[in-house]
């Protein structure tokens, strides 16, 4: 009907990246191009209705309602199927709509919009009539006697505007020019009306304001060591492994690399897992590359992410709103979608992380595996960084698919963490705990305040308490839609549930025996913010997890007043074990190390021993060695011990070896099926089935089905079923007999409500 757009949004390149992750993580290519495409570019269509205007209507043939929506019609047209409703007061508005249609009163147009709107800057400029010195001389005598706002406002745009060169050429940004003077905007409006000074707006870059500084720094000799480690295995390999200690100077090495990338006229991505750490990561590359960089992050507004895409598709020259290129892009996960044209290096900074993986909806990818196949597309490198890679990375090294550099010294001699293990168990005895707090961090803690250092504590559990619980029968809250208790959160005073979000005020009484005997039971970080001040009442506390980085800019503003030494102890979950870097942080607390080992998972013990061994990472990264405390009843578990003794080597041979023996990955590549389904007996019996054709068609590698730890979101039951394929040639293969099996499976009329999801690579 129309062509929407004069140049393709999507390359071919894109296209062949998009089909290999539909077929490898067994979605469909829609899924895929729905979670690549920024919103702004994705159309929304709505159905509009209006007049016929050939057609009048016969006598005494309509009812009140359709003689209701001509009138409003005949004042308002086109109007939305929404608007038709509200306007005759009916919920349901098709069965008027289909008759007006059928007596061909009405005609339907459906409109496609377009959301992307290219960001516009309003400039103030003097006109050419006062360029003439006695003609300005004259304005600023009369606002002096009867406007002096309009004076203040004029003496700030030549304040603002000092340095611009010629008179001529002289314009100052609107809104930073009325936001530093009170009453700014009633009195450009009359400098304006009197002809005085003009505005003009300008299509601008959403990224203009960035510039590149200069910040040459020196590499060490260890630093120096690892790049040409990096170098001679790019020679034979295309994925290089850097395995760097933390606070090793690994971003030193990345900065290099891509400039030199750069230099050869190639693009450059550089993944994070959290967005959280762009903040930091953006600050330090912009030293190096300004504007060049482009930032791709869901919590940027929908008209960034297109601006960034539509940079990359144009090489940064039809977009008419500046001479901007991005050679380098950062994001997490969700950049490898974006067009690129001719791709030279990918760096996946903390390439351990789970967050890489992407779990609802479809395509569960994961970013850095999708990553090497990307770069393979464009004969590009790939160099994975990490204190802790994972397990599947470095078993790679070991058999020769990937190169390896190491970089095992802190930059600049600083020596790696002191760490301290606190015994819960003896501390409880005693009767030495200060609340949540082991006398040995406490004393740590206080220690380090006193000399002006920072403390940071790790609790990867968000809210105040994590259950509420009935002291005489031990009933809990439970959501209504999930099989989870639910987390109270003081600030708002509402029990949460943090899978499906529906909320509930906390009871005054038990609803099974009527005691108003109700306890908090464990603790969550909102708990640990409130408590902290009464033991440390003059320290600044903060909080970052979930619940205070939701909107764009807070938690850069976190990150930057703990920077700044505004706030003396940091409490938060896992975002704040992500690759920060304070240079004033003396101790660091992890509050519970047992929740992390205790997971039913595979992978419990490397993440527990990534995850103490990152968040140590943060402590003593400038001149003073920093210390860790470490809270447990279980001091003597090996993965303690491990972190306590910075012992990577020791971690992957014990669990490569238990892996090898019960035959998970690097082993196997794993499928997980998830079946899910509103009743519970349905689910049941449908789950029986395709397990048995599964044993069937891959004898020997099939466990469950089982229920997981959460068996049921939002009011719908799951079963798992984990498939162990065998890695090589004939995982495709294997793949093609699993969606067959499926798909017969679907076709069946008894499971059509019984909802199947793949998950490969489960993380």
């Amino acid at each position: 009907h129309s062509v929407l757009d004069n140049t393709p949004v999507v390359t071919p390149d894109q296209f062949i990246f998009w089909e290999w992750i539909a077929s490898y993580y067994m979605c469909s290519p829609g899924e895929v191009m729905n979670a690549a495409l920024p919103p702004a570019m994705k159309l929304a269509g709505e159905t509009r209705i209006s007049l016929n205007p050939g057609v009048k209507a016969p006598d005494g043939s309509l009812g009140d309602k359709e003689l209701e929506l001509m009138e409003a019609l005949r004042s308002n047209q086109p109007m939305t199927l929404s608007e038709a409703s509200r306007s005759i007061s009916v919920s349901r508005i098709f069965p008027v709509i289909k008759s007006m249609i059928d007596k061909g009163l009405i005609l339907l147009k459906e409109e496609l919009d377009d959301p992307w709107r290219p960001r516009t800057v309003r400039y103030v400029s003097l006109r050419k009539k006062y360029f003439i010195e006695e003609e300005l001389k004259e304005v600023f005598e009369y606002c002096e006697k009867k406007a002096p706002r309009q004076l203040e406002l004029l003496m700030a745009f030549f304040r603002q505007s000092d340095g611009e060169g010629q008179m001529k050429n002289r314009e100052v940004d609107a809104e930073r020019l009325t936001g530093s003077v009170k009453g700014g905007s009633a009195a450009l409006r009359a400098l304006v009306e009197k002809g005085i000074l003009k505005t003009a707006e300008r299509e601008e870059s959403y990224f203009s304001h960035l510039k590149a500084l200069d910040s040459k720094t020196g590499l060490s000799t260890g630093q120096q060591k690892a790049l040409n480690g990096i170098m001679d295995a790019f020679t034979s390999r295309d994925v290089v492994l850097l395995h760097g200690v933390t606070s090793s100077g690994k971003t030193e090495l990345y900065i290099k690399l891509i400039h030199d990338t750069i230099k050869q006229g190639r693009q450059v991505l550089y993944l994070l897992p959290e967005i959280a750490l762009t903040a930091q990561i953006i600050n330090r590359l912009q030293k190096n590359f300004g504007s060049r960089a482009g930032i791709y992050h869901s919590r940027f507004n929908p008209m960034e992410r297109v601006e960034v895409w539509n940079n990359l598709l144009s090489g940064g020259i039809s977009s008419g709103r500046s001479n901007i290129k991005y050679d380098l892009v950062l994001g997490p996960r969700s950049a490898v979608f974006l067009p690129f044209r001719d791709l030279g290096l990918v760096i996946v900074d903390e390439e351990h992380e789970p967050s890489f993986k992407q779990h609802d909806p479809a395509p569960r990818y994961h970013a850095r595996d999708a990553a090497i196949y990307l770069a393979s597309m464009f004969n590009a490198k790939v160099l994975l960084g990490s204190a802790t890679p994972s397990l599947e990375a470095y078993s790679r090294v070991r058999s020769g698919k990937f190169g390896y550099s190491r970089l095992d010294k802190r930059h600049g001699g600083v020596e790696m963490p002191q760490v301290l293990v606190a015994d819960l168990r003896k501390e409880s005895r005693t009767k030495s705990m200060k609340s949540h707090f082991s006398s040995l961090l406490f004393e740590n803690m206080k220690s380090s305040l006193e000399q002006g250092e920072q403390v940071i504590l790790f609790q990867n559990r968000r809210g105040f308490s994590p259950r509420l619980e009935c002291e005489i029968c031990h009933w809990l809250p439970g959501c209504h839609q999930c099989d989870v208790s639910l987390v109270y959160h003081k600030k708002i005073n509402r029990l949460k549930c943090h899978y499906c979000g529906s909320s509930m005020p906390p009871p005054g009484e038990c609803p099974s025996c009527g005691s108003t005997d109700l306890r908090m039971k464990g603790f969550g970080t909102e708990k640990i913010e409130e408590e902290l001040p009464l033991f440390f009442p003059d320290a600044v506390v903060a909080r970052m997890d979930l619940d205070t980085t939701r909107s764009k800019n807070s938690y850069r503003k976190i990150i930057e007043d703990f920077e700044k030494r505004r706030i003396d102890i940091l409490v938060g979950t896992q975002m704040i074990s992500k690759g920060l870097d304070f240079d004033n942080v003396g101790v660091v607390g992890i509050l519970n190390a047992d929740n992390m080992l205790n997971f039913p998972d595979f992978r419990s013990h490397e993440r527990a021993f990534q995850l103490m061994a990152q968040v140590s990472g943060r402590a003593g990264r400038s001149k003073k060695r920093g210390k860790v405390v470490i809270q447990t009843y279980r001091p003597e578990h090996p993965v303690i011990k491990q972190v306590v003794e910075n012992d990577y080597e020791a971690m992957y041979k014990k669990q490569v070896s238990e892996r090898e023996q019960f035959n998970y990955p690097p082993f196997s590549r794993v499928v997980l099926l998830s079946l899910l389904h509103i009743d519970e007996v349905v689910l049941n019996d449908a789950a029986s089935v395709i397990a048995e054709r599964l044993r069937a068609e891959f004898p020997g590698r099939v466990m469950g089905p089982e229920y997981p730890v959460i068996s049921r979101i939002r009011k719908q039951y799951i079963k798992n079923i984990l498939l162990k394929l065998k890695p090589g040639g004939s995982l495709a293969q294997e793949k093609q007999k699993l969606e067959k099996l499926a798909f017969n499976f679907r076709k069946e009329a008894k499971w059509k409500g019984v909802r199947l999801v793949f998950n490969v690579d489960p993380a």
